[in-house]
């Protein structure tokens, strides 16, 4: 960040704890870009991100006053989304799981997929066999209904390593149900 930034931002902060409420507008308009743009990293939807970015502020305001140095301002309100778009990401497994446990529950003939389709036990079975990060990004990503950005928060890694565990699990699960066809 250029040094005539890191000024405007401190003087907004300043005024910002102090009340100011033209200083807290242009604190979201200088910084609210930014803080979009991580929470659509994680959440893959835009109009979702906003809203959680948009919730954020109440809490960045509620704690502007705690905020000592200036300097830290960015790195923290970021954390307070990534907070926020955890708790997003947990709402909505929440919601699928209820959603998913209500559905079986009103349809009793529907099986488990074990019983449904004669090979999921070779599935089951071939993806016992993969690595614990590509097993998880695997079980994740299908079984869980989890987006990329969803995995990479669960798992706590970026989004372009998730994207490969998958890449590479779904390569060793080609040949392990189909074997080499080469």
């Amino acid at each position: 960040m250029m040094r005539k930034e890191q000024a405007l931002e401190a003087y907004l902060i300043a005024g910002a704890q102090s009340g100011e409420w033209a200083a807290k507008e242009r604190l979201v308009r200088l910084r609210g870009p930014r803080l979009l743009a991580h929470a659509t990293r994680l959440l893959g939807e835009r109009e979702l991100a906003r809203d959680v970015v948009q919730t954020s502020w109440i809490d960045i305001f509620a704690g502007l006053a705690g905020l000592r140095e200036p300097a830290a301002f960015l790195p923290w309100a970021l954390r307070i989304v990534s907070r926020k778009v955890a708790a997003e990401i947990a709402r909505r497994q929440k919601t699928r799981a209820f959603l998913h446990e209500y559905a079986e529950a009103q349809d009793p003939s529907v099986k488990p997929l074990g019983e449904q389709h004669a090979d999921a036990q070779a599935v089951r079975r071939a993806i016992d066999q993969l690595p614990a990060p590509m097993r998880a990004a695997i079980a994740l990503f299908y079984l869980d209904d989890l987006s990329v950005a969803e995995v990479a928060m669960a798992l706590d890694v970026p989004q372009g390593t998730v994207k490969t565990r998958l890449m590479h699990a779904r390569e060793r699960l080609r040949w392990a149900l189909q074997g080499d066809s080469k």
